[in-house]
């Protein structure tokens, strides 16, 4: 019985050294899984106010000025080690996703020799087109070939209305290079080496308003379409056998016609009333008809459209003509000693 009444005592005394071992624990080491409280005395003197960033203030702010400088974008460029990709399976059916994906695809085989491969044509247009847009540049219903090196006209899209092929080597016009450009409106050859072109070159273009061939090496003119309102054939060889009887009588809309620096020794006349520019400097004219310009039986005509003639550089003195100018605005540009 005396036994029993010590029991208690004892586990009394083992709890009192439990508490007392605890508390021996310094105070750092108790301290150590507590997350640290902010010292807000750090804080006091800082201005947040500044830091509201809005599009107004977003300069002043943060400057950008050097960030470049002092970010090195070298070490954003990836790196591939050689070895981290996985292989390509060898058999695909080994991957059901990856058969089925390939199975009903094309095979893309790479093209044969050194040249582009040639688009697509376009649907409504065919490919006779697609030389002229490898070789040059289309824009909507321009083409520009200028400085490309032809030797010949490329095939043009069927709605072509502009096209500009100047500074090249093509030699000769053919009908064919022209055949079914209804909307061609205007053709640029300018510097080239033009020697001839067939006679329907250019005379079944309906909406032709500009045939521009200056510098080139034509001796003569083809047929040319009534639609035609300017028409530059300077700087060729171009004589008077040259151009057709009457070449420019049913011209009607014609307004420039420049003819200077070649080898014709006759006005060609008659011209259509309403030519306004008229440039035949630098050929070999010595004489003209008193109703080159003016009809000599109707004392009151008026023919003010044509306002520039010239006619300079020719062997001609145009005071021995004194008729030819009564029906013009102004009198034509040359030698009257």
């Amino acid at each position: 019985p005396a036994g029993r009444r010590m029991c208690p005592l004892g586990w009394l005394g083992v709890a009192s050294l439990c508490l007392g071992t605890l508390w021996a624990v310094p105070a750092k080491e108790r301290r150590k899984g507590e997350k640290p409280k902010a010292d807000l005395t750090l804080y006091e003197n800082l201005d947040l106010e500044n830091y509201h960033l809005t599009l107004d203030n977003y300069g002043e702010i943060l400057d950008l000025s050097n960030y470049e400088e002092l970010y090195d974008y070298g070490d954003l460029v990836p790196r591939i080690e050689v070895g981290t990709l996985a292989p390509r399976p060898k058999d695909p059916q080994t991957l059901p996703e990856l058969a089925e994906t390939t199975a009903g695809a094309p095979k893309l085989q790479p093209p044969s020799g050194a040249g582009p491969v040639p688009p697509a044509p376009v649907p409504g247009q065919g490919e006779s087109w697609l030389p002229s847009c490898q070789l040059c540049l289309c824009l909507g219903s321009s083409v520009y070939c200028d400085d490309a090196g032809l030797e010949q006209i490329p095939a043009l899209p069927p709605g072509t209305e502009y096209l500009y092929a100047r500074f090249n080597r093509i030699r000769a016009l053919r009908a064919a290079d022209f055949t079914g450009l209804e909307k061609l409106k205007r053709i640029d050859l300018s510097s080239n080496s033009i020697r001839r072109a067939e006679a329907d070159a250019f005379r079944l273009l309906p909406g032709l308003q500009e045939l521009l061939l200056p510098e080139n090496r034509l001796t003569a003119l083809p047929e040319l379409p009534r639609s035609l309102r300017r028409l530059d054939a300077r700087r060729n060889r171009i004589g008077s056998a040259g151009l057709r009887p009457e070449a420019f009588r049913d011209l009607k809309q014609l307004q420039f016609l420049h003819l200077s620096d070649n080898q014709l020794d006759f006005i060609p006349v008659p011209l259509p009333e309403s030519l306004r520019s008229l440039h035949l400097q630098n050929n070999n004219i010595q004489t003209m008809h008193e109703d080159t310009f003016c009809d000599s039986q109707e004392q009151g005509q008026i023919r003010g459209a044509l306002e520039d003639i010239r006619l300079d550089g020719n062997p001609i003195n145009l005071s021995l003509f004194p008729n030819a100018f009564f029906c013009l605005p102004r009198l034509p540009t040359g030698r009257f000693s």
